[in-house]
């Protein structure tokens, strides 16, 4: 028997297999990741709602693995707590079971055969992907694409290891995997752990199975062992992050070994002692997903009632004592590998940014008649946060740019960039007023009566196009655009004709000369912070194409 051919051919088959997945997720995700970020909204303290999220976004990315980075990267962000991700993480091992139905439905399904199905969907995936010129089209291509590819390496997989039902070797190496459980789960963990995905390994061990190589007993100690394996890659990401980001991927790890413990256990006990010869019958590809799902659900249904106590465990192991402070910036690099979740948590923090100099705008409302040393020290600490934050978020839009992005979402992140510098510079004019009203107070200088109404006329129309402006961003609302560019128009001809009203009280003597000074200069820093507002709405409305 020629085992390099073999091996050769399952390897390649294997790549193809792998290849097929990532694409077809690719597809999905880009089709439906611009909705994950909503679907993380609805998730509260409610662990149901969690178990269901995670489920979904696994079942479409077609990775337990990936999902749980995710999660690891929203808990180190500090957009998801602990509680929460344990929800996300059960429902993970229940999605990932998906990939093994679609590969066994060629022993439930005879039209979906690969020598069938694959070569059909290949040449419909190219010719979708040649003629169409849409974003949402090329998706669809992928998602074809990627399901014929999948189906090409599991048949090419199926075929290589073909020859090797006649080897007794072969035979009597699953033999002694099923005889011990320990072994067993230990080759599924190693396998799992090594290509990091479990996916992809229950598509080897379905592959084997199609030969009639795998007994039962074999294949349930493999899967459990494929659950723990597959925990490896959400570590290796937790590496560098924050306690509470380690907690995280200890929980998964937790999580599988305790259902791991408590089914091999069942096992063990009924095919030694009910249906031994039960566990030496061989197994179909099928029946691995049965077997998959199954435990997968069941793990989830007996250990969610315990899934506060594996948090506390975990917490304990990890050295967790309260949730810790979150991150200043509320994204993580590990978001980066999914551009559809990456660009709209991106957009949330530019609104928490922008939220920060809504404060920092209602402070300048009354400063100039407080002027309170208080008020004067919030605005520079505001002013601090928001360059922080500036810089973290321009730095991640750039490197976020660079990956393989489509050309739309290029558009995106530049404006998102844009609007960025905005905000950012509104702040700074936040901080001018701070300084402006610093000097007033210890110069003991004030602005007269009707200064102070007619100013506070001016901060009224940018502070409204301000707020305008950040929600046009936030609710993608073109009427709320139009209101901030009325607004800024406004905000000009209040600035040219108060300008013109105060050099004639400085020229009556009506007004002191330093604060007058410093009068104009507040209605420049007003009159610009609806200039940069205008530009944010700008930025919505030729997103939307109305500009």
């Amino acid at each position: 028997m020629d085992y390099t051919s073999i091996i050769i051919a399952f390897v390649g088959g294997l790549g193809m297999f792998i290849y097929g997945m990532q694409i077809m997720a690719q597809g999905l995700e880009n089709a439906a990741g611009n909705r994950m970020k909503s679907l993380l909204g609805i998730l509260t303290k409610n662990k149901f709602f969690g178990v269901l999220l995670g489920a979904a976004v696994t079942a479409i990315i077609q990775s337990s693995s990936a999902t749980t980075v995710m999660v690891v990267g929203f808990v180190n962000a500090g957009i998801m707590n602990l509680t929460q991700a344990m929800g996300v993480i059960m429902g993970a091992n229940i999605g990932t079971t998906v990939t093994g139905w679609l590969v066994s439905s060629v022993e439930w399904a005879e039209f979906l055969s690969p020598a069938t199905l694959a070569p059909i969907a290949i040449m419909i995936g190219v010719i979708v992907m040649m003629t169409g010129k849409r974003h949402s089209t090329k998706d669809v291509s992928n998602i074809i694409l990627g399901f014929g590819l999948l189906f090409v390496g599991i048949s090419t997989m199926s075929s290589a290891v073909s020859p090797l039902r006649e080897s007794e070797a072969i035979r009597g190496l699953f033999v002694n995997l099923g005889g011990n459980p320990f072994l067993g789960i230990l080759v599924g963990a190693l396998v799992t752990a090594v290509i990091q995905s479990s996916s992809a390994s229950v598509g080897i061990l379905q592959s084997l199975a199609s030969a009639g190589l795998v007994p039962f007993g074999a294949a349930i100690y493999i899967i459990m062992g494929q659950n723990i394996g597959t925990c490896v890659t959400a570590i290796l990401s937790s590496m560098g992050a924050k306690k509470n980001a380690k907690t995280a991927a200890l929980m998964h790890l937790l999580f599988n070994i305790i259902g791991t413990v408590i089914f091999s256990t069942v096992v063990i006990i009924y095919m030694t002692s009910m249906q031994p010869v039960w566990a030496s019958g061989r197994i179909t590809q099928t029946q691995i997903s049965m077997v998959h799902t199954i435990f997968n659900i069941m793990t989830t249904v007996l250990l969610f009632p315990l899934s506060d106590w594996i948090v506390k465990l975990a917490k304990k192991i990890g050295g967790v004592k309260d949730e810790e402070e979150q991150s200043t910036l509320h994204l993580d690099d590990r978001m980066l590998e999914t551009p559809g979740i990456a660009i709209p948590s991106m957009r949330s923090e530019i609104v928490r940014m922008g939220r920060e100099v809504e404060e920092a705008l209602g402070i300048a409302k009354h400063i100039f008649v407080t002027k309170k040393p208080e008020d004067i020290a919030r605005l520079r600490e505001i002013e601090n946060e928001v360059d922080v934050l500036s810089a973290g978020l321009t730095d991640y839009a750039i490197r976020l740019s660079a990956l393989q992005i489509s050309e739309r979402e290029h558009q995106l992140v530049s404006r998102y960039i844009q609007v960025i510098s905005d905000i950012e510079r509104i702040c700074d004019y936040c901080e001018n007023i701070s300084e402006f009203a610093e000097t007033m107070l210890d110069k003991k200088v004030d602005f007269s009566e009707i200064a102070h109404e007619q100013m506070k006329n001016m901060i009224d129309v940018c502070v409204e196009s301000y707020l305008s402006a950040i929600d046009a961003f936030e609710k993608e609302s073109s009427e709320s655009a139009l209101h901030t560019i009325e607004k800024e128009t406004e905000a000009d001809s209040l600035e040219i004709s108060l300008r013109s009203k105060h050099i004639k009280r400085l020229v009556n003597g009506g007004c002191n000369a330093e604060a007058g000074v410093i009068y104009l200069d507040v209605l420049i820093s007003m009159e610009r912070i609806s200039d940069h507002a205008r530009n944010i709405a700008e930025e919505v409305l030729e997103e939307k194409g109305q500009l």
